[in-house]
């Protein structure tokens, strides 16, 4: 295999903001990105909360997908190479086990290993307020090179739907990665 492969793992936890990792499943796709998808158990009830979608409907934006117990499969294991994961929307249940180490799921394993083997994560985080122990859960997982990266609106881009903002907060989060999904209104210099 020459360079890296054009794939990305994909986590959607059980945080509000389901959203966001649709709509990343769906611009990785326009752009050519194969994913590989695990959601949460509770990010498949916030689902039902928060879309009119099935889980079936989410899973098959992915290129694959995996149960959240299947500890065995391939994102679970640094050998399987891939651009990175993105959490989206990230819970602070989620990024607590990421930042300790001590997994209970597929999810924050492959989490895990991405870190492990220094390839990008970035966590969306979904919480509001924060306290000094997800403040401090934060700056651990910055400091083992997480990216924490919660979708706050950028009104420079004059936003005039709900879509335009998820888009933005998103297409910037692919940003991330090196992937330009063609929906961020960059800022221009105006000289």
């Amino acid at each position: 295999m020459t360079g890296e492969p054009r794939r990305l793992v994909v986590g959607i936890s059980g945080a509000s903001g389901i959203v966001y990792g649709i709509r990343a499943l769906e611009m990785l796709r326009e752009i050519g990105i194969e994913t590989h998808l695990v959601m949460s158990r509770s990010a498949e009830i916030t689902l039902a909360h928060e879309s009119t979608l099935k889980v079936a409907d989410v899973r098959a934006l992915a290129a694959r997908w995996y149960p959240a117990q299947d500890i065995g499969a391939a994102i679970s294991s640094g050998s399987f190479r891939t651009l990175g994961m993105v959490v989206a929307p990230c819970s602070v249940r989620s990024m607590s086990e990421i930042a300790s180490g001590v997994t209970s799921t597929l999810l924050t394993r492959a989490a895990d290993v991405v870190l492990k083997e220094r390839r990008p994560l970035v966590l969306m985080l979904r919480e509001t307020p924060l306290h000094l122990g997800h403040l401090r859960t934060m700056t651990a997982l910055a400091e083992m090179g997480a990216v924490i990266a919660p979708p706050v609106p950028a009104f420079y881009a004059r936003p005039t739907t709900l879509e335009a903002m998820i888009d933005h907060s998103v297409g910037r989060v692919l940003d991330l990665f090196g992937l330009d999904s063609g929906t961020v209104r960059r800022w221009k210099d105006d000289a």
